[in-house]
């Protein structure tokens, strides 16, 4: 394949690549090894669905439903630009018989539309409004895999994890905020063979890219008044919004920042060593650079020193999230939580703040009880493996592929040396030897 991303290229033969598919996905469930003509995009999919214990033969479950659904629609960003996917995608889906299909940042299905005969089909396996499809509930399939790995992606046949999936065919692409950058849902073309094709891709890759410009008009303008906002969660570099540009910042600057925006008095070089380098050789010298360099990234005025600090309130998502739990607006914070704080930093200062917001927040869910509000959480990257909100999420919500996730979690927890849990912050996780 000369593109990674596009499942059948012009000229292949259909039915002679199912058949290979279906001996891969066979070799693949039962020995677990991915035989060689499997994409790798496709072969990383499967082994993210083993590893969320999705079976071949499961199902979705459907989770939102009558008022509950139509609530939510009306509330998601994505239900602005509703009109556009019917106006660009409507009549192709109805004259090609296939469905228009718009989930959330969860892989949760708000809108299938498209025509008539192929929806009937697509009811019998719960590809519905209402339904979980993200990779964690159903495995391999389009919408689920594009909000998963960020990327427009096209599956095809047997490359769908769930056997009940593989007759059909999907594209999708995600549809992130303007603003922030973050992926909001993703948009999906489904339906047969015929969509296996670089066009197709193409095509929802166009529509996603239309829906952000119309998101963009739509938005109100970020006033200059407003400051800097820091987007910090989820993504290991953080990213500057500055005077109507965005930066995106190294790893040790993104650390900085984060550090000077929660402490507006400044902080000491002795302090700022003390919370960003766990090794105690890092010379004060070292840090001196990282600052200058900083200081030119950002320009001049905003980074001052003795004690280093921000000359202008410095917004993040992350204190967005703790200002809306601290005020009980728990739906709010899981909403504007999208990963953990710099994730793959080990600056000390970080991981405490990293595990202090994940945990406040968890700890209100449970607390709570809402069985939606845990579904997201159990159902993100960084919820797959915690066990007690599984374990809460069982106890309001104790459907058959949650029962059957949380006993695979259980399971673990006691398996052999190498699978074991570890606790932090009292919740308990899974650790995986490396992949």
């Amino acid at each position: 394949m000369t593109d990674p991303w596009v499942a059948l290229e012009p000229g292949a033969d259909p039915a002679e690549r199912v058949r290979l598919l279906r001996r891969a996905h066979e070799t693949f469930t039962t020995v677990g090894t991915v035989p060689r003509p499997v994409r790798s995009v496709v072969a990383e999919s499967w082994r993210r669905s083993a590893r969320a214990g999705v079976g071949p033969d499961g199902a979705a479950s459907v989770e939102l439903t009558d008022g509950d659904l139509g609530t939510y629609r009306a509330e998601h960003p994505l239900a602005r630009v509703m009109p556009l996917f019917r106006e660009l995608m409507g009549t192709f889906a109805a004259d090609g018989e296939h469905l228009l299909a718009v989930c959330d940042a969860h892989g949760r299905l708000l809108w299938v539309e498209g025509h008539a005969a192929t929806r009937r089909r697509a009811d019998r396996m719960n590809f519905v409004p209402g339904a979980r499809w993200s990779e964690s509930a159903v495995g391999t399939n389009a919408p689920g895999t594009a909000v998963a790995v960020d990327r427009p992606v096209q599956v095809f046949a047997a490359e769908h994890f769930i056997r009940q999936v593989q007759p059909w065919t999907c594209a999708a692409a995600p549809v992130h905020d303007p603003r922030t950058g973050r992926v909001l849902g993703a948009v999906d073309i489904t339906g047969g063979d015929g969509l296996a094709h670089p066009h197709s891709l193409g095509f929802v890759q166009a529509v996603a890219r239309a829906a952000e410009a119309q998101l963009a008009l739509l938005a109100p303008p970020r006033l200059a008044e407003e400051g800097p906002l820091l987007s910090a969660l989820g993504r290991d570099e953080a990213e500057l919004a500055l005077d109507g540009r965005r930066t995106r910042l190294s790893r040790r600057h993104s650390e900085i920042l984060v550090l000077l925006s929660r402490h507006p008095e400044g902080l000491s070089g002795d302090e700022l060593l003390c919370a960003l380098y766990a090794d105690e050789s890092v010379t004060p010298v070292t840090l001196r650079a990282e600052l200058a360099r900083l200081r030119r990234l950002l320009g001049p005025g905003l980074l001052a020193s003795r004690p280093y600090r921000l000359t202008a309130a410095v917004e993040s998502d992350a204190t967005v999230v703790e200002r809306r739990l601290e005020t009980g607006a728990l739906t709010a914070a899981v909403e504007a939580y999208t990963g953990p704080l710099l994730p793959g930093s080990q600056a000390p200062a970080i991981v405490r703040l990293r595990e202090r917001l994940a945990g406040g927040l968890r700890t209100a869910l449970i607390a709570h009880g809402d069985p939606d509000l845990l579904a997201d959480w159990a159902h993100a990257p960084w919820g797959e493996d915690d066990l007690e909100v599984w374990r809460a999420l069982a106890a309001v919500r104790p459907t058959a592929p949650v029962r059957a996730r949380l006993a695979a979690l259980e399971a673990e927890l006691v398996a052999p040396a190498g699978r074991a849990g570890t606790r932090t912050h009292g919740a308990t996780y899974l650790q995986r030897p490396p992949v």
